[in-house]
Formats: structure tokens, C-alpha cells, sequence
């Protein structure tokens, strides 16, 4: 019974895989609200499919790239639950999830980038062949110097038409194609540790200057 979540993006999503298939899945009606849904998120899964903590026997978590909060909760979380419940945990990069449900949908037929919003007008991005095996990335640029006429999935292709003309597939990770991932073996499994790319906006003070 593997547990399935990712908050790489501005929303929370969680699913749970029972090795066969997704017998429950959740995403949050709420954006930039992580620590407040996805404790909840996790518990109306469980609820759903009539399934103990105690089961799960595996997680799986998105590593980003993503936000620093956002990633920071989702990667604590899968830490904390795999520790108390003496099971392993898998992460997965969150743009391989967006090109494997963009290759399952059939929403491209060749070469395709994924593209996610970085903020500060840049986007997390990287490129795939057709069967959803990463060439290049991750990593976070300006549109402009990523600018392709290839199909691009992922929200950044949405915010930057002018960079992205051709946007295709989901917008968002799902939770429930990132447990399909796992259990297929279908990308790489990283350690639950986030693919941040950059500083997080808030840092700490520097030394004060001394009066002259």
C-alpha cells in the first residue's frame, strides 16, 4: 500500500496505490496552503479506500524542484511518517511525473519540455524524449531562454504563451501518477531530499555594520 504525495507546486495532492492501481486520491481547492492541507489530504485518503496508517507499507514524495515551503512540508512529512511507521520512501522529481502523465495521456507523440512556475518570472524546467525519459534538466531559467516551439506541459507553459505557444497535458503534478511512477519504476527513485535549485527567499541577516 504505497503513499503517494506532492506539494511542489501550489497545491497539495496525495493518492494512495495499492500496487495495482489508485484506490483513493485528493488535491487540495486551495493553493499555497501545504501545512494546513496536506495533514488532512493524507487522512481523507485513507479514509477513502478503508486503509490504516499502519498499512502503508512505502511513500513516495515529489522533490521538486518547487518552492522552498511548499517542498520543505511534503519532504518532512514523508520523512517523519516513513520514520514512525518503519517503511521505505521514494522521491521522485516532480517534472518526471508531469512528463509521464503527459506520455500516458497521449498529450504528445515526440521530443517535449515539462515547465513549472519558479516564480520571480523564471520557470523549473526540463526536456523529455517521447517516452517520458529526461534529457536535460532540472533546472530554473527565464522563459525567454528556454523558448521552444516543442508541446510543453506543465503550468509554466500556461503563464508564458509568448516563451511556450504549444502547452499540452496537466498543469499540476498528480499523486496518483507519481505512486504509478514508483511502482513501475518508471523514473529515477532519489532520496526524499529537495531539488530546490536556487536560495529560498527568506534568509538570515548578515552581521551588522559597525558605527563609524
Amino acid at each position: 500500500m504505497l503513499l503517494a504525495f506532492d506539494t511542489a507546486t501550489p497545491f497539495v495532492t496525495v493518492a494512495l496505490h495499492d500496487g495495482e492501481r489508485v484506490v483513493a486520491s485528493y488535491r487540495s481547492g486551495e493553493a499555497m496552503r501545504h501545512g494546513e492541507l496536506l495533514a488532512p489530504g493524507i487522512t481523507a485518503v485513507l479514509d477513502e479506500a478503508w486503509v490504516m496508517r499502519s498499512d502503508v507499507t512505502a511513500i513516495a514524495v515529489g522533490v521538486g524542484p518547487g518552492p522552498f515551503t511548499g517542498l520543505r512540508v511534503g519532504l518532512v512529512t514523508a520523512r517523519t511518517l516513513a520514520l514512525a511507521l518503519s517503511v521505505p520512501v521514494y522521491g521522485v522529481c516532480s517534472l518526471d511525473v508531469l512528463a509521464a502523465e503527459a506520455v500516458d495521456a497521449g498529450a504528445v507523440d515526440g521530443p517535449f519540455l515539462v515547465a513549472t512556475d519558479a516564480r520571480r518570472k523564471e520557470v523549473y524546467w526540463a526536456s523529455y524524449d517521447a517516452e517520458g525519459h529526461r534529457l536535460a534538466g532540472p533546472e530554473v531559467a527565464r522563459p525567454a531562454d528556454v523558448a521552444t516551439e516543442l508541446p510543453v506541459v506543465g503550468r509554466g507553459a500556461l503563464l508564458y504563451p509568448e516563451a511556450f505557444p504549444h502547452p499540452v497535458g496537466p498543469a499540476d503534478p498528480a499523486a496518483g501518477t507519481l505512486a504509478a511512477v514508483v511502482t513501475d519504476e518508471r523514473a529515477e527513485l532519489l532520496d526524499p531530499e529537495p531539488l530546490y535549485l536556487r536560495r529560498p527567499d527568506a534568509t538570515m541577516p548578515g552581521d551588522r555594520k559597525k558605527v563609524s
